[in-house]
C-alpha cells in the first residue's frame, strides 16, 4: 500500500481554488452590505425608533419596549431580501467561541399555512438551552434555562454559510438567576466603569467629554497549509497544533518570508475573506508574511473593543470557512509547529472620548497634560499590582507553548514606555521635575531624493509583552486563537479601579480648593503621581525581555515569572481581583472563571496525551519497526561485520524506538494518575507540570525516530511539505 504522502506528491499540482472577487476600487460600495447599519436603519426606521436606536448603540438610553416590533420587522425585511430564512442570537459562551441558535421565520397563520414572522420579543430576548455550556459551578447540568439579550452596541448582520443565511443578532448571555455565563456582560461592564472613572479624571482637568471608551486594533497572527496535507495529520485536524514533528533543515533562520512577496494562492484566498469581512463591516486594513514560512498577518483599522473584539471572533471564523473553499486550512493555534514563531493576537487598546480625543496620545507635551500623566500612572501601577491577573486572562495550554519563545514576549509581565517618556516619568519620580528629556527629530540619510522623514519619540520593544507604541499600549502577550474578551475586561477593569484610587488622593489633597488653579491643581497631583510611579517602578523595563539576565532581574523586582497559566488562573479568585471587578463580576462568578479555564487547560493537555499515544503506536511504531525490521533482513544477507556503520545505524534505530516506548508508558502511566486525581487546583498543576513534562520526552524521542526512519515509511506529513508546499 502507498503511503498517502506519496501520492498527495503524485497529485502534482495545486487543487483549482476560486479567486476573490474584491477589489479596493469597491471597498467602500461593498463595505457594511451585510451589517444592519444607520444608512438601512435611516430608510427603514421611523425616525424617533431611529433615534432611539442609534441612542441605544451608543449606550445612552435603553431600546424602547414599544419600538421592538418595528424594529424587530424592519431587521426581517431587510435580512430575507438578502436570502435569509433564519434568525440566531449570536453570543459568546465561556468555550471561548462564539455560539448560534437558529430559528425560521415562520410562524402559523391557519392550521396548514405559515406566514414569515419576526416579533420585538423574538428580537429583544432568546432562550437557548444552557445546560451544556461551561459555568463553572454557577449552575447544575439539569439547570438548563440560559437567555440571550440583544446588544445593541454591536451590529446586527447577515452571515452566509453554504447554501444558508442567517440573520445574526449580537446578544448577551445569561442564567435564570442572572448570573454571568458569556464574555460580553463584563467586557461592556468593564468598559462602564472604565468610563465613569475616566470622566471623573476628565472633569477634574478640564476636558469636555460626555462618554469614554477604549479602542482597540487587533493583529491577528496565523498559519495556512494545504488541507490535504493537513487532514493527514491527526493532531492538526483535532486540536490544530502538532504534537511530533522533527525540525527541517531550512526553518525560518534566513528571515526570507517576513513581509515576503505572498503567494498567488494565498493571495487569491487573503482577498476572499477580506472581501466577505468588508461586507460584514470588519475593516481589514493591513496584510503580509509573517516571519515562520506559511505565517500570515491581517490587522483591521481600530474600532471600539467591544465591536472590535466580536469582528475578531466573525473573522477568526470566516478565515477558517474560507480556507476550506481554497482547499487550505487555516490554523489559529499559538503555536502549530514546534521551534518556529508562534502566532499571537497584538492587542493596540487606547482610551478615547466621544469628541475624538485619545487620551493616550501625547501631541502636547507630557508635562502639561495631566490627565495623560495620571492615566499612564493609573496604568503602570495596574500592570504591576495585576500583572498575574493579566498572566492569568491571556494564559492558556496553547499559549504556554507560545510564551517566551521565537518572538513571542515571555511569561513576565512587564511595561516598556521608551525613551522620551520614561525620562518624563523619572524626573517626576526621583526630582519631583515635570521637564521633557526629548523631541522630534528629524532622520537624514543623506538621500537627496528621499522626502524628510520623522523621527518618533519612542524605539518599538517587540520582546515587551505591554509596550507603549506612540499613542497606546501593544499587549503583546495576548494568543492568537483566544478571544480578546477577557483580556481586556481585565485591563479596563484594573485601570479603572487605579485611577480612582489615584483621583481619590488627588482629590483628598484638593479638599479645601473648590476650584483650583491650574498651578493649584499640579501642586496637588504631582505627589500623588510620584508616589504611584516610584510604586510601580519595578514593572517598567526597556531592555531585552528574552535575555535570562531580565529573568534574574525580574526575581530581584518581585515580578511574577508565571510559566504554566494553570497556576496563573489562581489570581482570578485573589482578594485584589475581587476588589477591582466590583460592579463587573461576583466573586462566584470569578471562581466560575477560574474553574471553567483549569478545565479546558486540563482537558487540551489530556487530548494531546492522547493524541500523542494513538498517533505513535497506531501510525509511527508500526513504521519504525517495518523500517527496523528490513535494516536487520538486509544486514543479515551481507553480515553485520561488514557494515559496521549499518549495524550502528540500526543500533540506535532500536534504541529509539524503546526509548519512544519507554517514554510511552511514562506517559501513559501520569495522565491515569492526574485524572484520578480529586482536587480540581492539584488535577490542573499535574496536568500543567507533570503530563506536560512527559509528553516533551515523548516527542523528543518521536522526533529523533523521525531522522533515523526511511522517509519512504514514515507515515505523517514532515514540515517540509506542511509548511513549504502551499
Amino acid at each position: 500500500m502507498m503511503n498517502p504522502r506519496f501520492q498527495l506528491y503524485q497529485r502534482g499540482q495545486q487543487p483549482t481554488v476560486t479567486k476573490g472577487t474584491f477589489t479596493q476600487a469597491i471597498a467602500s460600495e461593498k463595505f457594511g452590505a451585510q451589517v444592519f447599519n444607520r444608512t438601512i436603519m435611516q430608510k427603514m426606521l421611523p425616525k424617533e425608533i431611529y433615534v432611539n436606536v442609534i441612542n441605544a448603540v451608543e449606550g445612552r438610553e435603553k431600546i424602547k419596549p414599544e419600538y421592538a416590533d418595528t424594529i424587530a420587522l424592519a431587521m426581517k425585511e431587510w435580512a430575507i431580501n438578502l436570502g435569509a430564512t433564519h434568525y440566531s442570537h449570536w453570543f459568546q459562551p465561556l468555550t471561548g467561541a462564539s455560539a448560534e441558535k437558529h430559528d425560521a421565520f415562520i410562524d402559523w397563520s391557519a392550521p396548514d399555512k405559515v406566514i414569515e414572522k419576526f416579533s420585538g420579543k423574538q428580537l429583544i430576548q432568546g432562550e437557548p438551552d444552557a445546560s451544556s455550556f461551561p459555568s463553572g459551578g454557577l449552575r447544575s447540568t439539569y439547570e438548563a434555562r440560559g437567555y440571550t439579550g440583544w446588544d445593541p452596541t454591536s451590529p446586527v448582520f447577515v452571515w452566509k454559510a453554504g447554501d444558508g443565511v442567517t440573520l445574526c443578532i449580537p446578544s448577551v448571555f445569561f442564567s435564570w438567576t442572572g448570573e454571568v455565563l458569556d464574555a460580553k456582560i463584563p467586557l461592556l461592564r468593564s468598559e462602564k466603569k472604565l468610563n465613569d472613572a475616566v470622566l471623573r479624571l476628565l472633569k477634574l482637568t478640564g476636558i469636555e467629554a460626555h462618554q469614554v471608551y477604549t479602542t482597540l486594533g487587533l493583529e491577528q497572527e496565523y498559519f495556512v497549509i494545504d488541507r490535504a496535507w493537513r487532514s493527514l495529520r491527526p493532531d492538526l485536524l483535532l486540536i490544530g497544533r502538532t504534537v511530533f514533528g522533527a525540525n527541517p533543515p531550512k526553518g525560518q533562520e534566513l528571515q526570507d518570508h517576513y513581509f515576503g512577496s505572498v503567494k498567488d494562492r494565498i493571495l487569491s484566498y487573503m482577498a476572499d475573506f477580506e472581501h466577505t469581512a468588508f461586507m460584514l463591516g470588519i475593516p481589514v486594513k493591513t496584510r503580509h508574511n509573517e516571519v515562520a514560512p506559511a505565517q500570515h498577518e491581517v490587522a483591521p483599522v481600530f474600532e471600539k473593543s467591544s465591536a472590535a473584539i466580536d469582528h475578531n471572533i466573525l473573522l477568526m471564523e470566516l478565515m477558517r470557512q474560507t480556507a476550506a473553499k481554497h482547499q487550505l486550512a487555516c490554523l489559529l493555534h499559538e503555536k502549530p509547529f514546534k521551534d518556529i514563531n508562534g502566532s499571537g493576537k497584538h492587542s493596540n487598546w487606547s482610551i478615547s472620548t466621544d469628541t475624538g480625543i485619545n487620551l493616550l496620545d501625547p501631541s502636547e507635551t507630557p508635562e502639561n497634560n495631566i490627565h495623560f500623566l495620571i492615566l499612564i500612572t493609573a496604568i503602570l501601577n495596574a500592570v504591576y499590582e495585576h500583572s498575574a491577573l493579566l498572566r492569568a486572562a491571556i494564559g492558556s495550554a496553547a499559549n504556554d507553548y507560545r510564551l517566551g519563545g521565537h518572538e513571542a514576549p515571555p511569561a513576565i509581565i512587564s511595561v516598556y514606555l521608551g525613551n522620551d517618556l520614561e525620562g518624563v516619568l523619572d524626573n517626576i519620580a526621583e526630582k519631583g521635575s515635570h521637564t521633557r528629556t526629548g523631541s522630534n527629530l528629524k532622520y537624514d540619510l543623506g538621500l537627496v531624493v528621499v522626502p524628510e522623514l520623522t523621527k518618533d519619540n519612542t524605539d518599538r520593544n517587540r520582546t515587551s509583552p505591554f509596550a507603549f507604541t506612540g499613542n497606546k499600549f501593544e499587549f503583546r502577550a495576548v494568543g492568537s486563537s483566544s478571544s480578546p474578551a477577557l483580556p481586556i475586561t481585565v485591563l479596563n477593569a484594573i485601570v479603572a479601579d487605579s485611577v480612582n484610587r489615584i483621583l481619590d488622593e488627588v482629590e483628598e489633597n484638593l479638599k479645601n480648593h473648590k476650584k483650583p488653579s491650574k498651578a493649584e491643581l499640579v501642586e496637588a497631583v504631582l505627589p500623588v503621581i510620584r508616589k504611584y510611579l516610584k510604586h510601580s517602578k519595578g514593572v517598567r523595563f526597556h531592555g531585552d525581555n528574552y535575555s535570562q539576565a531580565w529573568v534574574q532581574e525580574a526575581k530581584r523586582r518581585g515580578l511574577p515569572n508565571i510559566t504554566k497559566s494553570v497556576h496563573a488562573f489562581e489570581a482570578l479568585v485573589d482578594k485584589k481581583t475581587v476588589a477591582a471587578f466590583q460592579g463587573i463580576l461576583q466573586k462566584n462568578e470569578l471562581q466560575s472563571r477560574y474553574e471553567i479555564l483549569t478545565d479546558i487547560y486540563i482537558n487540551n493537555i489530556k487530548i494531546e496525551a492522547k493524541l500523542m499515544i494513538d498517533m505513535f503506536r497506531t501510525q509511527i511504531l508500526p513504521a519504525a519497526i517495518r523500517y527496523q525490521r528490513d535494516l536487520a533482513d538486509s544486514l543479515e544477507e551481507i553480515g553485520s561485520k561488514a557494515a559496521p556503520r549499518q549495524n550502528k545505524l540500526l543500533n540506535e534505530l532500536t534504541k529509539g524506538i524503546e526509548a519512544a516506548l519507554k517514554n510511552l508508558d511514562a506517559v501513559e502511566d501520569v495522565l491515569e494518575a492526574s485524572l484520578k486525581i480529586e482536587s480540581l487546583e492539584k488535577r490542573g498543576v499535574a496536568f500543567g507540570e507533570k503530563v506536560s513534562e512527559k509528553c516533551d520526552d515523548l516527542r523528543e524521542s518521536v522526533d529523533h525516530l523521525e531522522t533515523l526512519v526511511d522517509d519512504a515509511y514514515w507515515p505523517l506529513p514532515k514540515y517540509r511539505e506542511l509548511l513549504f508546499l502551499v
